[in-house]
């Protein structure tokens, strides 16, 4: 990796993508300190208690969520439209159509409607924190036109991200919204450098009993950091053999090659739908219910429900429903990202159409059944890793420990990080042949 890097940086084209990408990196983070207008920053700090649903958005946004800044929502709405479009996609057929058979055009479309709908969502979160906020005395004026500066800076913060996501993705290195929550999450790292060494030094004195809690807490890191880079590396080649064949004026050998199945095909983007997916409707019920969590009844036990994934201040009822239904929606987004991005039906008919076999197996239905028994059990046992790995920050909840860099948190840093050393090293691939052409 380091030496991809080093590589990367002696290369004129891929260095100034890198620097531009390091550009806006810096321009989000200066962003998260940006606080919205008519806020009283002293109530501020006293008001955010850094639990429930506001823990998870204060984690993707870089901390940007407790200081009430411009990018305090991040891309969560983004997030969460993109799995409203994909979702919808399934059930109308025009959006059906438009993702599988529009080609560029019809991606552009959905991705139009994708940022649309992002707007009206933030339009509904946005009103939902002022709300949340309103009584908690952290605005100066709870008057009208406080009320729309507080939205409408919020709105325009999530738009504005959308937009240098894009730029990242289009002129830069990297997915650009991958990009943005990989260095929202990094920048909690030294929140969790402090938490370990305070278990070392809580008191001003040594504690050896915190050494040894400390060392356990580095080793599993490592050791999940292991895990994860394996299993998202990991992949199943199946073989295929191409027969000799006649392309123009010319008799093509046969060729043997492999069809490389990934493991965690789906990648981190599952756990970041099913985070988005559970603590939504508690952004819904806040809205409304200002005061929700201290209330009981129907909807506060929803609210509740809704909030175990990111917080221990609830039963431990809640907390084990939230986790089985948390697991049941990585599985459930695992298969439905791989099946839409891998559709074995169209594999198999591409290497009949070219006169390719997967030997021992006929070609047409015989290898579509064939490859889709093989991404079934790879997607249930990387699904299954996806979600034990995102629910153990659960289980460390009812600890003393309070490490705030889990299990999600390397899982997306990890998988974003493959992805963008990967698209560092195609960059510098494809600039090879471009000087051995020229």
């Amino acid at each position: 990796m380091f030496n991809t890097i080093k590589n990367a940086l002696k290369t004129p084209d891929v260095r100034k993508k890198l620097l531009y990408t390091l550009i806006l990196i810096v321009v989000f983070r200066l962003g998260c300190y940006i606080t919205v207008p008519g806020v009283n920053n002293f109530e501020l700090a006293e008001a955010f208690n850094g639990q429930g649903m506001a823990s998870l958005i204060d984690l993707i946004s870089g901390g940007a969520f407790s200081r009430l800044s411009i990018f305090a929502m991040s891309i969560s709405p983004y997030i969460t439209a993109s799995i409203v479009i994909q979702l919808l996609g399934m059930v109308i057929p025009a959006l059906e159509r438009l993702t599988k058979e529009g080609g560029e055009e019809g991606r552009n479309k959905i991705n139009r409607y994708t940022k649309l709908l992002t707007i009206v969502l933030a339009l509904i979160e946005g009103l939902g924190i002022y709300l949340s906020y309103r009584s908690s005395g952290i605005f100066m004026d709870t008057g009208f036109v406080t009320g729309a500066t507080v939205v409408i800076s919020l709105m325009a913060g999530t738009a504005l991200l959308m937009w240098l996501g894009d730029q990242i993705t289009n002129k830069g290195i990297g997915n650009g919204i991958s990009v943005i929550i990989f260095v929202g999450i990094v920048a909690g790292l030294p929140s969790a450098v402090t938490t370990i060494w305070s278990l070392i030094f809580g008191a001003g004195a040594f504690s050896t009993t915190g050494l040894l809690i400390a060392l356990a807490i580095i080793i599993g890191a490592i050791l999940l950091v292991a895990g994860v880079v394996f299993v998202q590396q990991a992949e199943r080649r199946v073989p295929v053999q191409y027969s000799k064949r006649v392309v123009g004026r010319k008799m093509v050998g046969a060729q043997n090659t492999n069809i490389p199945l990934k493991l965690a095909m789906a990648g981190v983007m599952p756990v970041i739908f099913a985070s988005s997916f559970m603590t939504f409707p508690a952004m819904i019920i806040q809205m409304f219910i200002p005061d929700i969590a201290t209330q009981s009844g129907f909807w506060s036990v929803i609210y509740n429900f809704s909030i175990a994934t990111s917080t221990s201040n609830v039963a431990i009822g809640y907390s084990i429903v939230n986790a089985i239904v948390y697991l049941l929606l990585i599985l459930g987004f695992t298969y439905f990202y791989t099946y839409a991005t891998f559709n074995p039906a169209e594999v198999s008919n591409n290497i009949k159409r070219n006169g390719g076999f997967v030997p021992g197996i006929r070609a047409g239905k015989p290898t579509t059944e064939y490859l889709s028994s093989i991404i079934s059990k790879l997607t249930l046992f990387g699904g299954l890793f996806l979600s034990v790995i995102a629910i153990l920050p659960m289980l460390l909840r009812f600890t003393n420990l309070n490490i705030a860099f889990g299990g999600t948190s390397i899982l997306i840093v990890v998988g974003v990080a493959l992805e963008t050393v990967q698209q560092i090293e195609s960059q510098l691939v494809m600039r090879h042949y471009k000087g051995f052409l020229e």
